[in-house]
């Protein structure tokens, strides 16, 4: 009531206004503060807009925290409290996130947004639209986790679901009893709903052999004490001693083995999609509802381990997360590096002692061959010097860049310590520049072996894709005075990795001659995929540069255009001296 009374009396002139023109949008959450949805919904619809709008959106929350305030009274305040505190303000769009939210809309919209159009999530495939609205329809399914354990422990005869005291987790228990009725009598179901923490926790840590854990949802326990659920997860995946599986990507990498888990930040895109629609003038009616299917099937590979659950039972095209990377998979660089030097030598050798037995041969045949005989033999000894020495000189060159680089500042770094160690007595000021000196020379080597690691291998390939990768690699050059932006339209998720990498290399060689030889202010890297293939383009403000006479002399743009190739693609070069410079590449799917 207090809040309520200060939003009274101070009025729409105490308050921030959105400029003219400025789109307004507010977001109702059909849950509390500080659980996932909100989450991910602040992170990823901000950034969706930011993306299509020049201008920054007016963003608005609310959350109806209807598990610990279940009274109808509570919605009716809450619907005061937004009349007022929004009675000055219009909104251009209204996002409802799921059931409970969108409830609340229908029932109040005409006293709090009555010209609005809304958008809308809903888990409910028979929802009834409201007029001047839109929204997604994604219905839960939770049985598809249920065949994925089954799968992957076959000897499975009982499943045990855990859901909490509150009217929201009763929801999902009523669902869960609905949906699993199928799997009746091959399973047995025991659901522990609603028990104070302390047996519940007793029940999970004694469950009998072939038997799994089925985590619903749970805001509240029997004594009424009320927690987050995913905090929840954590502690009760700890002891338990039977495998535990869900239906929601947020329980992944909370000790769960997997499911058919449900992907919260497509969710929102798809959202995100509609409201943007909306955004940009169209009528909310007009726009047809979607029905995506958001299931993604993925198991942790350390919960495998951890219930001595094999690989070879996980079902095909089952995401595998957290899997450790094998001793291949490490140093594999370097071992493909020795290999390559000893089959060269090996096959240096093996040439050399053929050579010498077959001029041995000529020798006893023909007295007058032995002269050609003799410098087929030197030119193969000077080969062999030639690559020696080659081989001694990159060992040179290698050991002078650890030495001149990273040797010495950790050389600089160890001397500092010990000035540090022996200034123990001495003023605080002195003691304080060496740590600081320390310190920065430290981060410098620290950076610097992140640097080659990074340039040698990028691992964010293999773990979050190629447009992930690129936004890193947009972050990596982005510097004061130096602007690199990045966007992306229709790439597909899934990439063939020579694909990705290709890539991948040609925008980091592009962003890095655009940044460190172009002088550029200013580069954008775009990447737009269609039915035939993927286009990078990277287009910056630098110095620029004649074309034709750099042709084959920049190894940065032969190797460009020797990865473009090799995967059927084709390189475009546009510059000229003060114009900055153009780059396209174009790959085809059929690589």
């Amino acid at each position: 009531m207090l809040v309520l009374l200060a939003v009274v009396l101070l009025g729409p002139s105490d308050f921030g206004w959105a400029a003219d023109g400025q789109e307004r949008v507010l977001v109702l959450y059909s849950t509390r503060l500080g659980t996932q949805l909100p989450a991910v919904t602040d992170a990823e619809l901000p950034r969706i807009f930011r993306a299509a709008f020049a201008a920054d959106i007016d963003f608005h929350t609310e959350y109806l925290d209807v598990a610990r305030f279940p009274d109808p009274e509570y919605q009716a305040g809450l619907r005061d409290f937004l009349a007022t505190k929004y009675r000055s303000l219009r909104f251009d769009v209204v996002v409802a996130l799921q059931d409970v939210a969108f409830q609340f809309v229908s029932v109040h919209r005409d006293s709090l947004f009555p010209d609005t159009p809304v958008v809308f999530s809903t888990a409910d495939g028979n929802v009834r639209r409201l007029a001047n609205s839109t929204g997604v329809s994604v219905a839960l399914d939770l049985r598809p986790t249920l065949s994925l354990a089954t799968a992957m422990q076959p000897d499975v005869n009982q499943v045990f679901v855990v859901t909490g005291a509150s009217r929201r987790d009763k929801v999902y228990e009523s669902l869960a009893r609905a949906q699993f009725q199928s799997f009746e009598p091959r399973l047995t179901f025991t659901y522990l709903s609603g028990l104070p923490t302390r047996e519940l926790e007793q029940r999970l840590s004694a469950l009998p052999p072939q038997s799994i854990i089925y985590y619903l949802l749970f805001y509240q326990d029997g004594n009424g004490e009320n927690v987050n659920p995913l905090e929840y997860l954590d502690r009760l995946t700890a002891i338990a001693s039977r495998p535990v599986y869900s239906w929601v990507d947020s329980t992944m990498g909370r000790g769960i083995v997997g499911g058919s888990l449900q992907a919260q930040v497509a969710l929102i895109h798809a959202v995100g999609d509609s409201a943007l629609r909306v955004l940009r003038g169209e009528p909310a009616d007009g726009i047809p509802m979607t029905t995506p299917d958001l299931n993604v099937a993925q198991v942790d590979a350390r919960q495998l381990r951890r219930w001595g659950i094999s690989d070879a039972r996980v079902p095909a095209g089952t995401r595998i997360l957290f899997r450790e990377p094998s001793a291949w998979d490490r140093y594999r660089v370097y071992l493909l590096s020795v290999a390559a030097v000893l089959f060269a030598q090996t096959a240096l050798i093996s040439g050399l002692i053929l050579q010498r037995s077959r001029r041995r041969k000529a020798e006893a045949q023909s007295r007058e061959s032995q002269a050609e005989l003799r410098a087929s033999y030197e030119r193969i000894s000077d080969m062999g010097r030639r690559l020696l020495a080659a081989q001694d000189a990159e060992r040179s060159h290698i050991a002078r860049e650890l030495h001149d680089d990273l040797g010495q500042q950790a050389a600089l770094l160890a001397v500092d310590l010990q000035r540090l160690s022996r200034s123990a007595h001495e003023q605080d000021r002195d003691r304080n520049r060496l740590v600081e000196e320390a310190a920065a020379r430290a981060q410098g080597l620290a950076k610097g072996v992140r640097d080659l690691s990074h340039g040698l291998h990028p691992t964010a390939l293999h773990r979050i894709g190629l447009v992930a990768a690129l936004t890193s690699l947009q972050r990596e050059f982005s510097r004061p005075g130096v602007g690199v932006t990045f966007a992306h339209e229709n790439v597909p998720t899934e990439l063939p990795y020579n694909l990705a990498l290709g890539l991948f290399r040609v925008a980091q060689e592009g962003v890095r001659n655009a940044t460190r030889h172009g002088a550029a202010h200013n580069v954008s890297v775009r990447l737009t995929g269609d039915a035939s293939g993927l286009t990078l383009s990277i287009i910056d403000d630098g110095v620029g540069f004649d074309v034709d006479a750099v042709r084959g002399e920049g190894l940065g743009l032969v190797s460009m255009r020797e990865r473009i190739e090799s995967l059927g693609g084709t390189l475009k070069i546009r510059s000229k001296s003060g114009a900055g410079a153009d780059l396209e590449a174009a790959i085809p799917f059929s690589c």
